[in-house]
């Protein structure tokens, strides 16, 4: 039986940042890049090891810029995903991959769909957001209280963004479940349920922690480059695209996916009922067999 493994590398890209990457899985498996929510981190949840080399996968995931132990980006765009991906491929001697982005992960999967042709072979976006200008979308409709109030701020005022994420990101730091408290209210009921799992608080705890350990910095950066021109086209994505939402969503409403399924010429709609934003947890393994398929 083959020896499990879970790696752990430093990619300094060509400007000089640090990128913090984690493969798990099967090294002579099937490449996959998971690209971590908002806030998020390498560490966030994932299939075992096992259920990876059953699958043929080898995962590969990383903090973006600003979070966990990668360098910041100021003023960094969804676009710049592709760049980052590429050279931890590079490093890796990984020629071609898959892309599946997480909640505020979709974006940059798709920027790397779009920027990245000849490397990307499929990509899936699990409960995603369309760009901040849509045409025809009532961005916030049906958004959590929270995120109304994170993104309008960040449309409005920077400076107020930036104290209101970093007092968020220390309360976080010192206390990993707060987040989910405070956001428990807004939650659709299937997600009160799975965060009710002490396994699944454990782990979205251990995310939490890691992606704020040296400040907010990557959470403020994220929600300043959804709320800005994302830098590519979604009618040029030439390869496949799986856009799987949790109908109860909450957090990112399911018209973004309908939206964005419009824009994207091979785009593929999986709509699961009674699951909402974490449902995208459960899903992944079988989004994983769809990619590598």
């Amino acid at each position: 039986m083959r020896q499990r493994r879970l790696a752990e590398h430093e990619v300094v890209t060509v400007d000089g940042r640090r990128l913090a990457v984690e493969v798990s899985g099967a090294p002579d498996g099937s490449a996959v890049f998971l690209l971590h929510g908002t806030p998020g981190s390498r560490s966030g949840p994932k299939p075992r090891s096992g259920i990876l080399y059953r699958l043929g996968v080898q995962l590969i995931s990383y903090d973006r810029p600003g979070y966990g132990g990668s360098s910041r980006h100021p003023d960094r765009t969804v676009a710049g995903a592709a760049r980052d991906v590429s050279a931890i491929a590079d490093q890796l001697g990984i020629g071609s991959f898959s892309v599946v982005g997480r909640s505020g992960g979709g974006p940059h999967a798709l920027a790397c769909a779009a920027l990245l042709p000849d490397r990307v072979l499929s990509t899936a976006v699990l409960v995603g957001l369309a760009p901040s200008n849509a045409a025809g979308l009532n961005w916030f409709d049906g958004m959590a209280e929270s995120n109304v109030r994170e993104y309008s701020v960040a449309d409005a005022d920077q400076i107020s963004l930036m104290e209101r994420l970093r007092l968020r990101a220390e309360k976080t730091s010192r206390d990993p479940e707060s987040l989910l408290n405070l956001n428990r209210d807004q939650m659709a009921e299937s997600d009160r349920r799975m965060v009710e799992s002490v396994t699944f608080r454990r782990l979205l705890s251990k995310t939490y922690a890691e992606a704020l350990r040296e400040g907010p910095y990557g959470w403020i950066d994220d929600v300043l480059a959804f709320r800005k021109d994302w830098g590519f086209a979604l009618d040029k994505i030439p390869g496949p695209v799986l856009l799987w939402h949790g109908k109860e969503d909450t957090f990112s409403p399911i018209k973004h996916t309908w939206w964005l399924a419009r824009q994207i010429p091979q785009a593929h709609v999986r709509v699961q009922t009674y699951t909402a934003h974490f449902g995208a947890v459960e899903v992944l393994p079988k989004i994983l067999a769809w990619l590598t398929s």
